[in-house]
Parts: C-alpha cells; sequence; structure tokens
C-alpha cells in the first residue's frame, strides 16, 4: 500500500498533549496503527504523555531534540530512532533552531 502524505493536508495543534508551541502533522490510520509525518517547530514539544495505543517508533529526518522516555533523556538528530514501548510515558522537545522532522509508526496491540 502507498501512503502519498505529498497529498495530504498538514493539521497543526497547539501545545499537543499538554507541551509548548506547535507541531503539525499528516497521518494515516486503520486498524493496525498510524504513520505520521511531523514537524515540531523550534522552541515546541509534545508533552509528557503515556503511550496508551502502541508501541511509538518515532525516526528523525532532519532537525535537534532530545525525548524524555521513563525519565531517561536520549538525543534526537537525523539518523537514529527514538523507540517508546506501549504503557512507557515520553516527551518530545525540539531543541534546535530548525523544525524537527520526524516519522512515526505506532503499532497498536
Amino acid at each position: 500500500m502507498l501512503i502519498d502524505f505529498n497529498s495530504q493536508n498538514e493539521r497543526v495543534f497547539e501545545g499537543m498533549n499538554g507541551g509548548t508551541g506547535r507541531v503539525a502533522a499528516k497521518m494515516f490510520m486503520n486498524s493496525s496503527g498510524k504513520v505520521i509525518v511531523s514537524r515540531i517547530e523550534p522552541g515546541s514539544s509534545i508533552g509528557l504523555h503515556v503511550q496508551g495505543n502502541g508501541n511509538d517508533i518515532n525516526f528523525v529526518v532532519s532537525g535537534t531534540g532530545k525525548a524524555v522516555c521513563d525519565g531517561v533523556e536520549e538525543l534526537l538528530r537525523p539518523g537514529v530512532c527514538h523507540y517508546c514501548p506501549k504503557g512507557s510515558s515520553h516527551t518530545i522537545i525540539n531543541t534546535g533552531g530548525q523544525d524537527l522532522v520526524l516519522y512515526t509508526v505506532v503499532q497498536e496491540s
């Protein structure tokens, strides 16, 4: 199956999950999970939340930031992947001067 994010409109969220600033996203969903392309603007974050529906896999395309998963801080840069298993708590913060772009897959269980 082909998912064409180029043909989707981006949705912008203010204070996503209680975070700060703006996060823009394009999303595909079905009963197996979600595939998301997101842009976290400089100084913005996805707030701390419990990963309730499934494992969350975030591949960093561009930008820099940090993830905190169950209290452990991880530095994010292009080419690395942040993995948050179901039931864990995490946040993602853009600490750089450009958008933090992520491809995310949420595996529903």
